[in-house]
């Protein structure tokens, strides 16, 4: 069971966004830190907003593809632990954008913190993920083979 568009599965189409938009929001925030310039914590804002969008979108058609995993197999429970890792990291950015909602330029510590946690399980969850579809294959279409090389 999965979500395709044009025979490519929809979940991997949409994740590189969040993972981008929150990976990088972690980076200005350290540019942030590093020059003392608001702005750059101000993008950091902006950016993590749409990156918990952009995971909140991606989520369900992960949700769709990992119900269509066997029971009882490796895939399945490494597929859980990719949800629940990529789930919670989303929770923390967001929390992360809350607490910054009233001052964007000059997110306090917690915020940060939050943020680097975020990244680390959302680090997490993208290795999880891999593991999923290089090493498990899941996703890979049964019937692709390798060409040789002319």
């Amino acid at each position: 069971m999965s979500i395709k568009l044009f025979g490519h599965r929809v979940h991997p189409m949409l994740v590189g966004f969040p993972i981008g938009m929150l990976g990088g929001s972690v980076v200005f925030d350290i540019v942030h830190l590093v020059t003392g310039e608001g702005r750059w914590a101000d993008i950091s804002f902006w950016i993590m907003g749409a990156g918990v969008i952009a995971g909140l979108i991606a989520a369900p058609f992960g949700t769709i593809d990992w119900l269509g995993i066997p029971f009882t197999t490796r895939a399945k429970r490494v597929g859980l632990l990719h949800g629940v890792a990529a789930f919670l990291s989303v929770g923390l950015f967001a929390v992360s954008w809350f607490f910054r909602y009233e001052s964007p330029q000059t997110p306090d510590a917690t915020a940060i913190v939050l943020s680097l946690v975020g990244l680390i399980l959302l680090s997490i969850a993208g290795w999880l993920g891999g593991e999923l579809v290089f090493r498990l294959g899941i996703g890979v279409d049964p019937t692709a083979k390798i060409k040789p090389q002319l």
